[in-house]
């Protein structure tokens, strides 16, 4: 038991890391304005405004996806969720998620903060948004937004749903970014940098939960194919 916990929180460590070092990378490189960055950016930028000024109507269609799945839609539903998984009982579950989300949130505005980098500006935008851009708020919320539901509710679908359900979570994250960059609001490196700490924070706070597991007598889970805490499943699942 102990050893398979040890290599759970090696995997999940490993990940950490994985998405981390890529980008703290970026975020040095866009804060000290790296030219080759920057250029790809630019061109980027460039390019999506063009192609979507051609297009009102995808254009619009784009803007719409892009707010029915942006921070507050994700916030508002992980929180609800973790409502009823609490009223069902599974409080811990519902603690991980608040936290999950509010962490999340409250280290993106720091890191706005800090880099202070100033959004695409085009002669004829597609649409606009304040504050600052690095890293995508959209982005980064619609990652954590997937990835905490369907960790909190992996432990009551069945193996082929858990498959479909990451399929589904990562296509919704990857498409919310691609909006962002799309509609001009922000940058590429600003996208990809959302993704990434998302994946963060979700692999750094399942690791914490997991250590909390083990302290509180749980067996060691899989959070990726049982969900971060298993055992909800009775609570979830009870009539």
């Amino acid at each position: 038991m102990a050893k398979n916990l040890t290599v759970n929180l090696t995997l999940a460590s490993a990940v950490v890391a994985a998405v981390s070092i890529p980008f703290l990378l970026i975020t040095i490189l866009v804060k000290v304005v790296f030219p080759p960055l920057h250029r790809l950016d630019q061109m980027v930028a460039e390019a999506m405004n063009s192609y979507g000024l051609a297009r009102p109507l995808r254009t619009q269609l784009i803007n719409v996806w892009s707010e029915v799945f942006g921070p507050w839609p994700w916030r508002i539903a992980v929180l609800a969720l973790a409502a009823w998984v609490a009223y069902r009982g599974a409080r811990r579950l519902a603690v991980w998620a608040v936290v999950t989300i509010t962490v999340g949130g409250l280290l993106n505005l720091a890191l706005k903060a800090l880099t202070d980098r100033a959004r695409p500006v085009f002669p004829d935008p597609l649409a606009l948004a304040p504050g600052e851009s690095f890293p995508s708020g959209h982005a980064m919320t619609a990652t954590m937004g997937a990835g905490i539901v369907v960790l909190m509710l992996l432990p009551v679908m069945k193996r082929k749903m858990r498959i479909w359900a990451w399929v589904i979570a990562g296509f919704l994250a990857l498409s919310v970014a691609y909006t962002r960059v799309a509609l001009g609001v922000h940058w590429v490196s600003d996208a990809v940098g959302g993704v990434l700490l998302g994946i963060a924070v979700i692999a750094a706070t399942t690791i914490a939960f997991e250590r909390w597991r083990r302290d509180s007598g749980r067996r060691p889970a899989e959070p990726v194919v049982e969900g971060v805490e298993p055992e909800a499943a009775k609570e979830i699942s009870h009539h």
